[in-house]
């Protein structure tokens, strides 16, 4: 894809155009704030040549904060007592293959999953939250000398989205504590992210502002700004060649126009039994509104979870998985450190951390599958890293970037199967071990991008953005 061809590189750059952008700034930036089109600009053809895709979508569940695998995925029933989950291992509906009992609803489910127990950094500098956030969003190490966009910025990038009203790559709803860890890189701002925002998804309340005309400019006076465009364009588009851009102008104001995008954010059009199945809650809600924009056709979709505060949840103030303390609790993990700073959450076993986790991605599993969508949406639940395998002084687990689980499903995927193994505390890799370099490279293969291909910097340097890893061979 050359720089040349690259819209959003060129246009900016074009003197003539300035009175036209001064006019659109002037016209609509009331209606749309010059953001929308932006995000829509970022979409180019791909050139697909032998690579065939398998995936038309991409659903993330991003759960943040490190995750404790021999809590969850790999499970360590050997461990020592003293460092042991107590949670029990319990068998699955695929042969062979046991997570732990805070995983109950997923089991049943897994014979459409393959979990990868290997996955490890294989370098150090990315053992933070937002470093190590930034690593799996990027599929790129955050120390590396050049910034890497998200993969989702890479994907809809080089493939068109199948839905014209809504941007293609989103976060639901991208507010949590590590969110400023996604990055465009060296692409364009326009490629960045669209996140929806707002602390509760299952409020009534809750609703995507950005999306929506406001109501001063609805109706009439929004048709009077899109006909003030076509004037504009008509004195103007002789001369210049602005039909690329008028395109994302135009898909802009279809979105705020089309009755599909309300309905791809409200979970009333769900049926009661939906609701249920996904749990009640700010996680399921998420979950739930993952499935219905991948179902209205958005290519690629990060769900990114941090249950809200309420008074029903004293002391749960950053409920996401770092557990440096007192990780089984029945409640809140209190404030009982020594600077460990696990303060604000609740014991990995409560329903605001796996009980919710467990049936909403059961229930996404499920859903997905009857509705026909697993086959070709590639489904991803990762964390940024693993815990310890040994409890600290705190009744904790901390950061560790040698083993983790991760957890892939649809597009092809096999189901029932375990790629890797670790060590009996859930430690170590023993045996076929996995990068986040290579996860990128699973999801670039899957959607059927030429990762041999570059994409260009505005400079035309070509950036080679899948070549540092192959896919992972177990889930292919």
């Amino acid at each position: 894809m050359a720089d040349g061809n690259d819209l959003t590189n060129r246009f900016p750059h074009s003197s003539a155009s300035f009175p036209r952008r001064r006019a659109l700034q002037m016209g609509s930036a009331g209606v749309l704030g010059m953001s929308l089109p932006q995000w829509l600009v970022m979409q180019t053809h791909a050139a697909f040549d032998n690579v065939k895709p398998v995936a038309k979508n991409v659903l993330v569940i991003l759960e943040q904060g490190g995750m404790s695998q021999m809590d969850t995925w790999d499970p360590k029933p050997e461990a020592p007592s003293d460092h042991r989950s107590p949670f029990k291992p319990i068998s699955t509906n695929a042969s062979g293959v046991q997570f732990t009992e805070l995983l109950a609803h997923t089991s049943r489910v897994a014979d459409k999953l393959a979990v990868v127990r290997s996955m490890y950094h294989p370098k150090a500098g990315a053992n933070g939250h937002p470093d190590g956030t930034q690593y799996m969003l990027s599929g790129s190490h955050p120390a590396s000398p050049f910034e890497m966009p998200d993969i989702g910025c890479v994907a809809t990038k080089i493939l068109d989205s199948q839905c014209r009203d809504l941007p293609p790559y989103i976060m639901v709803p991208g507010n949590s504590e590590q969110n400023a860890s996604a990055r465009t890189g060296f692409l364009p701002a326009a490629s960045r992210v669209f996140k929806t925002g707002g602390s509760d998804v299952s409020s009534p309340k809750w609703k995507v502002a950005d999306l929506l005309p406001r109501g001063e400019n609805s109706a009439v006076r929004l048709n009077n700004r899109r006909q003030m465009l076509a004037a504009l364009d008509g004195g103007f588009s002789a001369n210049h060649n602005i039909e690329g851009m008028d395109r994302f102008y135009s898909q802009a104001f279809d979105t705020l126009t089309s009755p599909g995008v309300e309905s791809a954010f409200n979970l009333a059009t769900e049926s009661p039994a939906t609701r249920e199945s996904y749990g009640r809650g700010h996680r399921g809600a998420c979950y739930l509104v993952g499935r219905k924009l991948i179902e209205a056709g958005v290519r690629f979709v990060t769900v990114d979870v941090l249950w809200p505060f309420s008074e029903e949840l004293p002391g749960g103030f950053l409920l996401n998985w770092d557990h440096h303390d007192v990780i089984y609790s029945t409640g809140s993990c209190g404030t009982i450190r020594d600077k460990a700073g696990g303060e604000g959450r609740y014991g990995i076993g409560t329903w605001v951390m796996m009980g919710s986790t467990d049936r909403a991605f059961a229930a996404l599993i499920e859903d997905m599958d009857q509705r026909g969508l697993l086959a070709e949406t590639l489904v991803c639940f990762i964390t940024e890293f693993g815990r310890t395998p040994k409890l600290n002084k705190f009744g904790g687990r901390d950061h560790w970037t040698d083993a983790y689980s991760i957890v892939l499903a649809g597009a092809g995927v096999p189901g029932g199967r375990v790629v890797g193994r670790t060590d009996n505390e859930g430690g170590y890799v023993l045996d076929d071990p996995h990068t986040p370099e290579e996860y990128a490279s699973t999801i670039y293969e899957k959607l059927g991008i030429d990762r041999s291909k570059p994409l260009y910097t505005a400079t035309n340097r070509p950036v080679l953005f899948g070549h540092a890893g192959d896919p992972i061979a177990g889930v292919m």
